[in-house]
């Protein structure tokens, strides 16, 4: 039976190489679509899943990472006061405008933290030293992001909010694939940034330096380490209860909350699946449209299996060896494709798309249930055969 199968997929090759091509293109729509969302969604918690910080303190009014209400400098002092904290540490995350150096307008996230800190990961750092964020209006990049913000040089100058600003740095490994580019820099210089005035007359050439954080000014998060042998439950209700109109997270809730955000109230899912499965219906349209070509080329052969005793599961067999093979041989370069196509979106665009081995696995799954899913027209086909066939001119 098997060479039976092998004979009558093999032997019009232009119409295997049409049913393939279908089947490499619902692979690769598949694939890259899943792959496209899973990457969006985990690169949303970049910031959080890379820090140390065992709990997030913030505002009871928090959506995700990027979308929260602020809180009195002082929650950090607060916080430092209770029982199994063992190190806390201020974070800003806020927006503000950014003009590059052609006078062109983005909008961008201003993430303010201690550069001496041990809590907030800056991601991998490309170049510059870290340490020189402590410099007034000094600020560090996402590389992802610098062609957008027209920045490509260590020094180049900038407006940030309303102050005149030196790129020291570029970094990598935090940029949110949704949201505005990341910028990176001091709790001080952030502080002098989400809370000025872009706009309003010229930019200060020469500006004071940026006054140190007091208990009128506002932070986004508290990170927390606790204490080592501290049980994070019980010290979340504990800072809870002693910080008011506050909320804790740990690393692992936090990351959820936010991918759990993006996944649920934004549309993205809706989108890359509805690709997801236009690539499908192509799929079984095409490998069902070559199986039932197939089928009809040779009700003679099938008629003679009939007459000479065959089972229907016999005969079935056939077609559907004849839809694994199509899947197999359809995957194996849709997947290659698909890597391919990987890489040179994260060269070109920054963009990551994630394709694990849960993935792979599961579009072979999805591959092979299209392809004998689509078996089913031929072998309705073959049903109506009727031996009799062979004995007639």
């Amino acid at each position: 039976m098997p060479s039976i199968a092998r004979k009558n997929l093999f032997e019009d090759l232009p119409r295997f190489l049409v049913a393939q091509a279908g089947i490499m293109f619902a692979v690769s729509l598949v694939t890259i679509q899943t792959g496209i969302f899973q990457g969006v969604i985990r690169s949303t918690a970049l910031m959080v899943e890379r820090s140390k910080a065992d709990i997030w303190l913030g505002s009871e009014n928090l959506a995700n990472v990027e979308m929260t209400l602020q809180i009195p400098f002082e929650r950090l002092e607060e916080a430092q006061t209770v029982e199994g904290v063992s190190r806390a540490e201020a974070l800003i995350v806020n927006g503000t405008l950014w003009r590059d150096r052609s006078g062109n307008l983005n909008h961008v996230r201003i993430v303010g933290f201690d550069p001496q800190g041990e809590l907030f990961s800056p991601g991998e750092i490309v170049k510059g030293r870290i340490d020189e964020l402590n410099d007034p209006y000094a600020v560090f990049v996402d590389e992802a992001s610098a062609t957008d913000l027209n920045v490509a040089w260590v020094n180049d100058v900038v407006e940030v909010g309303a102050f005149r600003t030196r790129v020291v740095g570029f970094m990598e490994g935090l940029q949110n694939s949704i949201n505005s580019p990341l910028v990176l820099t001091s709790l001080e210089n952030a502080n002098a940034y989400v809370t000025s005035r872009p706009g309003e007359g010229a930019p200060d050439l020469s500006p004071d330096d940026p006054e140190p954080l007091g208990e009128d000014d506002k932070i986004s998060f508290v990170l927390i380490e606790a204490a080592t042998g501290e049980d994070l439950d019980v010290l979340k209700q504990r800072l809870q209860d002693a910080l008011p109109n506050t909320i804790a997270y740990t690393r692992e809730e936090m990351t959820v909350k936010t991918r759990t955000y993006w996944e649920e109230r934004t549309g993205i899912g809706f989108i890359l699946g509805l690709g997801a499965v236009v690539g499908i219906v192509v799929g079984m349209v095409v490998v069902g449209q070559i199986l039932y070509s197939s089928v009809s080329d040779h009700l003679k052969e099938f008629g003679t299996l009939k007459a000479m005793g065959a089972s229907d599961w016999t005969i079935y067999s056939v077609i559907i060896e004849q839809a694994l093979w199509m899947a197999v041989l359809g995957y194996l370069p849709g997947m290659a494709l698909c890597f391919g196509v990987r890489a040179w979106v994260v060269t070109a665009q920054g963009l990551t798309i994630a394709i694990n081995p849960m993935t792979a696995v599961g579009v072979f799954g999805l591959t092979v249930v299209m392809c004998v899913g689509s078996a089913i027209f031929a072998i309705q086909k073959v049903n109506r055969v009727d031996p009799a066939i062979v004995f007639k001119a």
